[in-house]
């Protein structure tokens, strides 16, 4: 069973402004509402802080500080991934490219740690030799930090996209692995027995029984592994690929240019919520067996 977070109740305005809606799109502008509350609650007490003088501007900038000079500050970002290149000043263009070089890293990672680690998995369960050869070895390799793996990453692959991606799947693969093959032994004996009893394969049972029983959970996994994949492939940008918004947030951090940094923070912020919404959908939409409070 998975746990999720509730919205809170539909507020009254909402209610009384929206009443041919239905309870579905109430219930996402509700979300919206409660966004908004929440981060202008929190953009508030930065601006009351500073307004107060309890912290420095030149260190803890706040927002209309840091977005007040969004042109100055996207002269930092450049439309090219070559290492080394002179940023040209690309303006909101170089943003939204050097934001999907990023995101690129992040999703192919995920996606090949998942499916990978899936496999893997289910070979780890149904095959003893396998069993016996890998399942030490993952033990031993899981505990390891993935950031622990960045120089390992750039002795094979070079410096470039690989190491990130690389990262990224180290992230994600040693726990699909054995979240697969603890969700396998949890699936209900009786749903086994029953496939069987209608005549169907090894194979059929595992496709059509098996996997659909653990897919909600694992799809649960990937979601609680994004947001660490995000601040691995920053890292990994840092040191081991030279471009995206982990070298930015780098090169700011060592001119001392904390509007830059933070502006970036908030960029990172926005592209890992819109990631787990992405992530929400896809699930929806392909978990289709799945009931509306089942997986969220």
């Amino acid at each position: 069973m998975t746990t999720h977070a509730r919205i809170g109740p539909i507020p009254a305005p909402v209610r009384a402004a929206l009443p041919g809606l239905s309870p579905a799109w109430r219930r996402r502008l509700a979300g919206l509402f409660w966004g908004f509350v929440s981060l202008s609650l929190f953009a508030g007490l930065w601006e009351g802080l500073w307004a107060l003088d309890l912290v420095n501007p030149l260190l803890l900038p706040p927002p209309h500080l840091f977005l007040a000079d969004i042109p100055g500050t996207l002269r930092y970002f450049d439309r090219s991934n070559r290492i080394g290149s002179v940023a040209s000043g690309g303006g909101v263009a170089a943003l939204l490219i050097t934001m999907g070089w990023t995101t690129m890293r992040v999703f192919v990672g995920l996606a090949l740690g998942f499916v990978c680690g899936v496999l893997v998995g289910a070979l780890v369960h149904y095959v003893r030799i396998l069993r016996n050869l890998l399942l030490p070895t993952v033990l031993l390799l899981a505990p390891i930090s993935p950031v622990a793996w960045l120089p390992v990453a750039i002795f094979v692959f070079g410096i470039g996209d690989k190491p990130a991606i690389f990262l990224v799947f180290i992230t994600l693969f040693f726990t699909i692995v054995l979240s697969t093959g603890a969700q396998i032994e949890s699936v209900p004996k009786n749903y086994i027995h029953v496939a069987r009893i209608m005549g169907a394969t090894g194979r059929q049972t595992f496709w059509r029984v098996v996997l659909p029983a653990i897919l909600p959970s694992l799809f649960m996994t990937l979601r609680l592994n994004l947001f660490g994949a995000w601040m691995v492939v920053l890292i990994a940008e840092t040191v081991g690929v030279g471009t995206g918004l982990g070298q930015i947030t780098s090169m700011a951090r060592s001119t001392f240019n904390a509007k830059l940094v933070f502006f970036t923070m908030a960029i990172i912020g926005v592209l890992g919520f819109l990631s787990d919404f992405a992530l929400r959908q896809v699930q929806r939409k392909m978990l289709w067996w799945v009931g509306p409070g089942g997986a969220r």
